[in-house]
């Protein structure tokens, strides 16, 4: 079949199962988990996935979910991605009561325009002969409740922070070629079909003081709270030392400052990022970093412990699977401005390390409005926000496996990287070794 009718097959399928696909959508918006607690919404994909026909895999990381369109096809094989979580939110009207989670973040936007994707494509899976596809729903992007998910670390539950790390690590992309995903927006008339944007390492930090009576005796104690306020200055104070071009963003927290206004404090614990454009520019600032709160430990007389924990890696798009996404959206939706962004953006998501290993691209289409991650934020239009994504995700398939997988084959032969699934772990083993 000529590949302009096969994608109006794919749409026409979209569109028949639209009414699921909201119901699918609400269903998850209404029932928002964080980071690798995400059951319901991974049982909707499992039962979509059933429903379809797809087998698939469970458990991933937790909670991610794994189907492949076809058994035993060759060659490339491409993957849409969904992320499963919420993020925390506790003033949102739809924030879960005791948890404070809210899908303020668009994440169940994504992962219903994945199944609608998989909807559309299982419509005419017997007439895709270039390669096959991969549906992912992965868990926890949203890099939160850091001490929570060191500790499944330490349980040995997992190993990395973000969901698609963790999955990287299992192995679950090994049989994907290049993989693409949207991102829900607030724009009104325009389509992203590229971005940049930086990596991180995050961090905790545990200030070790000794207790004294603060009205009495305050000298008897180590004052691990002035330990702290004096890490946060001299943070601060190497900040001119960091290069423009690098986008070096570190924003610390203090998340327990003692226990009792009357006691010196003997127990400070501090969470934080340390974003960059680079790799060499995130160890280069963490190690600066570092000196810092250990100058200023020692300045006190405090013991410290610094946790610096694997984040994220930075984020470029893959040009050329973006334009061919790009095409798409402009050939769907003529009324939109297609951005590709080159300048490097201050946000982070674990999707970097999946561009650091293959070719891959995350697009952002709106459907939203007001701040994402605040109490304001509003699912605005339904068929932005889950049909327009799935069409220009599945109509992009189709372009890439046509021709016997033509231009997903030139694609894999243009991406130079010295990073693969293979020897991923051994990223974040050389950036946690300074």
């Amino acid at each position: 079949m000529d590949k302009q009718l096969l994608k109006q097959k794919v749409c026409r399928a979209i569109d028949a199962n639209k009414d699921k696909i909201c119901e699918i959508g609400l269903s998850i918006y209404k029932n928002p988990q964080l980071g690798y607690k995400e059951t319901f919404a991974s049982d909707v994909v499992q039962k979509t996935f059933g429903e379809l026909g797809l087998k698939y895999e469970s458990g991933l990381g937790i909670t991610g979910v794994k189907a492949k369109l076809k058994d035993g096809a060759e060659g490339p094989n491409v993957c849409i991605m969904g992320e499963l979580d919420a993020v925390v939110c506790p003033d949102h009207p739809d924030a879960a009561p005791d948890t404070g989670a809210a899908h303020c973040c668009g994440h169940f936007g994504q992962i219903t325009s994945m199944l609608a994707s998989a909807m559309g494509l299982s419509a005419v899976k017997d007439e895709i002969s270039g390669g096959n596809v991969t549906f992912l729903a992965v868990p926890a992007e949203e890099c939160v409740e850091l001490e929570y998910r060191e500790g499944l670390i330490k349980e040995g539950k997992i190993k990395y922070l973000g969901g698609k790390q963790e999955l990287i690590h299992l192995g679950v992309y090994d049989d994907i070629d290049m993989a693409m995903m949207v991102h829900g927006n607030n724009a009104d008339k325009a389509i992203t079909a590229a971005n940049r944007n930086v990596g991180f390492i995050a961090k905790n930090v545990k200030f070790i003081g000794k207790e004294a009576h603060a009205g009495g005796s305050p000298w008897n104690g180590v004052n691990a709270l002035n330990a702290a306020s004096l890490a946060l200055m001299a943070i601060n104070s190497i900040r001119e030392t960091l290069k423009d071009q690098d986008c070096i963003r570190i924003h610390p927290i203090i998340t327990k400052g003692g226990t009792l206004v009357n006691i010196v404090p003997n127990d400070v614990r501090m969470e934080m990022y340390v974003r960059g454009a680079t790799i060499e520019a995130i160890k280069d600032a963490n190690m600066k970093v570092n000196r810092a709160i250990k100058g200023a430990a020692y300045a006190i007389g405090c013991e410290v412990e610094i946790s610096d924990l694997p984040g994220y890696l930075p984020v470029a798009d893959n040009l050329e699977l973006a334009h061919v996404f790009g095409d798409n959206a402009k050939e769907l939706y003529p009324d939109n401005e297609i951005i590709y962004n080159t300048e490097v953006e201050g946000g982070s998501s674990d999707v970097g390390d999946v561009m650091t290993v293959m070719p891959c691209v995350q697009g952002g289409v709106g459907g939203f409005v007001n701040g994402f991650h605040t109490k304001d934020f509003r699912l605005d239009d339904m068929e932005k926000a889950f049909i327009v994504p799935a069409k220009i995700m599945a109509c992009t398939v189709i372009d890439l496996l046509d021709d016997d997988g033509a231009k997903a084959k030139e694609i894999m032969a243009n991406f130079h990287s010295p990073y693969n699934t293979k020897n991923y772990d051994g990223i974040w083993e050389d950036i946690m070794s300074v």
